[in-house]
This record gives structure tokens, sequence and C-alpha cells, in this order.
């Protein structure tokens, strides 16, 4: 359905402001927390990295002693290490390894040998204790002759480095996330502040006013450029329509005087033709008669096309007014009442007290009336006609039911063109533009025609027609 004047902006999830705010709000924070996991990798690689080398460059320097001093000045070399060790950081172990004997404490500052040691060579963590603390550390075994070693580093401040670091993530993150949103909202925004008045403008041209523009803010951006384009295809548009109108105006001119002229020589031909007592008068008579009629019925297409044009280009606004609309329907149900009890058809209605509405009250009745008037056609001798109004928090509800063939799903996409006729309807009489008066009159209110089955299931379903218009 064609936006209608009352109708609200997209909703939240749905707006593409807000998807182009998720998306820079995503690509913003993927960036961002890539970035600080990298400084992260970084720095806790690079702690490592530095702990290992400081392990293999002991290792190396410990192998050179043993291989010049022997066991004695391996472990000479490894207290001198742990005595100049001020942050107590350098952890050692070395013992002697003899067949069948336990091995036995040669040097070191680790209490005790840690159990599942892996084999020589091998880096592992584990926590043990060392210097009476217990704490976690990295270690590197080395094998030597009758000897095992133990090469390592305490690893605690490192890890509450590390912690720390982590922690430091996780905020930076956070702000990330909230940076990102805080974006998001404020291009959402600004997208919405400069789309804003091209929407209220659309709405205004949906409802008829064809002067509306949309302004400019002067920045000469892409949005600017989008309304000046607009606003030339508006002008375009409303020039298009000004040449309808004033052709509607020349046909409404130009064709009443000269059918009103027919009709009446018609009149007067009737007047003076031979009385009908023989069978040349009667044949006249009855041509002259046909004449008239379908004088009266291209007069009705004419005046249905033009209000029709009305309605379409939102002309018939300025008669807005407000007013009850029960009194319309009752008046309505009144006279299609009579119309309905000579095809022995019963007409019931369930109206309530008032009906507050505002709106084009003609266009409403003409509406109506021309449901019942379609209801009364498609309906069977015998058979029910129900015209129903409720009001509630979406607005009015106006609905005429009836016991007919129905309508097939497929014709009812088309029931709102001009001279489109179903196959049920070819036999009945009708210029097929009805629904789409009634089609109009709901544009024009903002609202909206649809039909269905009126029992769904029974055979024939008939059909219901509901008229729902917005609340006043």
């Amino acid at each position: 359905m064609v936006t209608q004047a009352g109708e609200r902006p997209p909703r939240l999830l749905s707006s593409a402001g807000f998807r182009f705010a998720v998306l820079f709000a995503a690509m913003f924070s993927v960036a961002a927390v890539a970035m600080v996991a990298v400084l992260w990798w970084a720095t806790a690689i690079a702690l490592d990295r530095q702990t290992d080398a400081a392990i293999r460059a002991d290792a190396i320097a410990l192998t050179e002693r043993w291989r010049e001093s022997g066991a004695t000045g391996l472990a000479e070399s490894i207290d001198d290490r742990i005595t100049v060790d001020v942050e107590n950081e350098v952890i050692y172990l070395l013992r002697e390894v003899q067949e069948n004997a336990p091995p036995r404490r040669l040097a070191g500052n680790l209490e005790s040998w840690p159990e599942d040691t892996p084999a020589d060579g091998a880096w592992f963590r584990t926590r043990a204790k060392h210097d009476d603390i217990i704490s976690q550390m990295r270690l590197h075994r080395l094998d030597l002759p009758g000897l095992q070693l133990l090469i390592g580093r305490d690893e605690d401040q490192r890890v509450e480095l590390r912690r720390l670091l982590t922690e430091g993530v996780l905020y930076a993150s956070s702000a990330v996330v909230l940076f990102a949103l805080a974006g998001a909202w404020l291009i959402r925004r600004a997208l919405q502040r400069r789309l804003g008045p091209a929407f209220e403008t659309t709405i205004a041209i949906a409802a008829g006013d064809l002067g509306h523009r949309v302004p400019l803010s002067g920045r000469d951006d892409e949005f600017d450029r989008l309304a000046q384009t607009l606003n030339t295809m508006l002008d375009r548009v409303a020039t298009l329509m000004e040449g309808v109108r004033g052709v509607s105006d020349a046909i409404a001119h130009d064709l009443r005087t000269p059918i009103a002229r027919a009709r009446a020589k018609l009149e007067d031909a009737l007047a003076s033709a031979p009385p009908a007592r023989t069978e040349e008068g009667a044949a006249l008579r009855g041509a002259v008669e046909q004449g008239i009629a379908d004088l009266d019925n291209i007069a009705r297409i004419f005046q249905a096309l033009l209000r029709i044009a009305e309605a379409e280009a939102g002309a018939r606004r300025a008669a807005f007014a407000g007013f009850d609309l029960v009194p319309v329907l009752a008046d309505a149900a009144e006279f299609y009442a009579v119309v309905a009890e000579s095809r022995n058809q019963v007409l019931e209605t369930d109206l309530p007290e008032h009906l507050p509405m505002v709106g084009d009250r003609d266009l409403l009745l003409q509406a109506v009336a021309n449901l019942l008037d379609n209801a009364i056609k498609f309906t069977p001798a015998e058979g029910n006609i129900r015209l129903a109004a409720v009001q509630d928090d979406t607005g009015l509800c106006i609905s005429v039911t009836d016991d007919g063939p129905g309508m097939p799903a497929d014709d009812r996409d088309h029931a709102g063109e001009r001279f489109f006729r179903a196959d049920k309807a070819r036999a009945t009489p009708g210029s097929g533009l009805g629904l789409s008066l009634v089609q109009a009159m709901a544009h024009l209110h903002g609202g909206e025609l649809v039909l269905a089955d009126a029992v769904p299931g029974r055979e024939p379903p008939g059909l219901r027609a509901e008229l729902r218009l917005p609340r006043p």
C-alpha cells in the first residue's frame, strides 16, 4: 500500500539508519578489539621469549662451566648466580644421579625435584617451592653425564603483569564497545535528521499536498543533491497533475453539456413519440428510453471517474471535517434495506451509538453505498447482508458481509483497478468502478480496503469487505 499520511517512520530494527549504525559499530569494534588483542598477544609473547632467552643463555653458560670445571665448578657457579640474584627470580637445582643410589642434591634453590618432569631438553611450567616461596615457574631440564640440572625463572611477576594486561584489554574492549555504540547512535541520528524532511515530504505528497518540497541544508552534499532531484521530480509531477486537472475540467465542461442536450432531445422525442399501442410506437419509445438510460449511465461513469481522480489526487482533503459516522451508515442502510427487501433479502446492521470521524462525509457515504450495492447484487434471494462498524485502538472498521459467491484471491488483488470485473460479475450490470472509488476514498483517508471470505470453508463463502480507517 502507498504510504499514507499519519504513517510513522520505519521501526528501529527495520530502518536503514539502524543497519548502517550497526555496521559501523561492528567494524569499529572488530578493528579496535583486534588491535588491542594484537598488542596483548605481542606483549605476552615478548615476555615468554625474554624468559626463554634468559634460561637458554644460562644453560649454555653452565654447560661450558661444567666442561671446564666439572660438577664442583658447576655447583659453585650456580651458588654464585643465586647469591647475586637480587630479584629472587633465578631457579636452579643440580643433583647427582648414580646407579643403585638415590639422587644427591649438589646445589640450587629449588627444594625438590618436581614430579612428572619431562625428558632431557624439555621446557615446562609448574608450581613449586624455592627459597621458601611457592610460585609459578618456567623450567628447562638439562641432563649431563651423571648429573641432572633444572634451570628456570620465577614467573609470578610476569603472570601478574599478564593478568593486568588482560584486565586492561577487557576494559579497553568495553570502552571500544561503548564508543562504537555512541558512534552508531550519532550516525543513526544524523541519518534520521537528514532523511526526516524527505520522509515528511513524501507523506505530504501522498496525502495530496503537491506543493510540499524537501528543504535543503545548504551543504551541497549527497543529501542536498538527492533533495534537489526529488524537488525537480515533484515540480514535474505537479505540472503533470495540473495538466490532468485541466483536462478533467475541460472534459467535465465539454461533455456534460452535450450529454445533457442529447438527453433533453431524447426526452422531447419521447414526449412527442406515437402512442405505444402500435408496434412502431412501442419500438420507437423503447429505443428512446434505452438511449436516455445509456446517457444516464455514461454520466454516472463520468462522475465516478471524476470522483476517483479527485480522491487519488487528494483534492478533496480540503472538505475534511468532523462528524458522527453512525447517522451516515444508518442512512445508507435505510435506503438499501428497501432495495434488499424488494429482492427478498435481509439487511442487518450492527452499529455503535457514536462513531466520531474526520473526513469527507459525502465520499464515505458513497463508498459505503457502493459496498452495499455490490453485496445486494451478488447475494441470492433470501440471503443476508450485514453492515457493521467498530472502533478500537487501531482505528475504525466498517464491514459489509454478504452470502454471495465470494471473490477468488486472484481477483481480490485487482478489485480496486478501474473497470475491472471478475468473471462471476460479467452478467450483472455495472461499470467496474465501485470498488475503485472505495479504494481511492480509503487511501485519501489514510486507510485501506480489505476483501476476504465471509465464512472460510463454506460454499459459497460469501464476501467480507472491510473499510479500515485510522483513528481521527
